[in-house]
Formats: structure tokens, C-alpha cells, sequence
């Protein structure tokens, strides 16, 4: 599991396991608003104080390193990890 910052639960780095993580599920929401916030345009520093509740002029490398890590894990989930949700939803 990636070093958590001084964040509730947000993680500095978002996984990039091959599989779902209890981290990717507990975040599915996260993932949601970042697609979301993506899709209509919204710069990421905006995005990053709201969504990730950090502060890109305090700390803008590690909101920079952290919205992208969360953003393509968000993308990866559209990609492929929803077929690992849809094999675990149906056993």
C-alpha cells in the first residue's frame, strides 16, 4: 500500500496493481469525481482541493504527483478494472 500522507484516507501514490485493491474499492467514489471533474475540463489544482483535499500552492509536486497517479488509476478502472469488479460480483 502506497505511504499515506496526513490526508484521511488519500493515499500520495493511487495503486497500479494489476487487480482491484481494498484501496481501489474504498475509493470508487474518488475515482467517479476526478473522471468527472476530467470529462467537463476543471483544472486539476481545483480538483485536487476538492477532491483530494490538498493544497497544490503548498504542496504542488506531491498534488501534482497524486492527482495524476489517481486520475490514471480512475482511468484504468473504466479500462479494465471493472471487468475484475464484474467477475467478483458474479461468483
Amino acid at each position: 500500500m502506497p505511504d499515506e500522507l496526513n490526508r484521511p484516507g488519500v493515499a500520495a501514490i493511487a495503486p497500479a496493481d494489476p487487480a482491484l485493491t481494498p484501496y481501489d474499492h474504498a475509493h470508487h467514489l474518488t475515482y467517479l469525481r476526478l473522471l468527472d471533474a476530467h470529462a467537463e475540463g476543471t483544472d486539476w489544482r481545483e480538483v485536487v482541493r476538492i477532491v483530494l483535499s490538498i493544497d497544490p500552492d503548498r504542496e504542488p509536486e506531491q498534488a501534482r504527483e497524486t492527482f495524476d497517479s489517481h486520475l490514471a488509476r480512475a482511468k484504468w478502472m473504466t479500462e479494465q478494472g471493472y471487468r475484475h469488479l464484474l467477475k467478483g460480483a458474479f461468483r
